[in-house]
């Protein structure tokens, strides 16, 4: 179901989003849709990636299990060059995030 919703714009940023519209083939309602869409999904998942840094924060307060990034990259760029590379190990002198 649509509803319709009333949006109070400026003569300036209606101009704007006329000739952005314009020049992308579009009527000015499909571009602001697009552009509501476009940034709802931004907002949304900007929300589930704080979320998962907080949970993983979390983890790392309760078990301890970090790796140096330094480490890590040097390890993932010698076995993409074909090199052997020993894994890094865990650090728990890193917390104090």
């Amino acid at each position: 179901m649509t509803r319709t919703t009333t949006l109070k714009l400026s003569d300036e940023l209606r101009a704007r989003i006329a000739s952005a519209a314009q020049q992308r083939g579009k009527t000015a309602h499909a571009f602001m849709v697009e552009a509501l869409e476009l940034q709802t999904d931004l907002a949304e998942r900007r929300s589930a990636f704080v979320a998962d840094a907080l949970l993983a924060r979390e983890e790392v307060a309760r078990d301890g299990l970090v790796l140096d990034a330094d480490e890590v990259f040097d390890y993932l760029k010698a076995r993409a060059d074909g090199r052997p590379a020993r894994k890094p190990t865990s650090k728990s002198d890193l917390l104090a995030i």
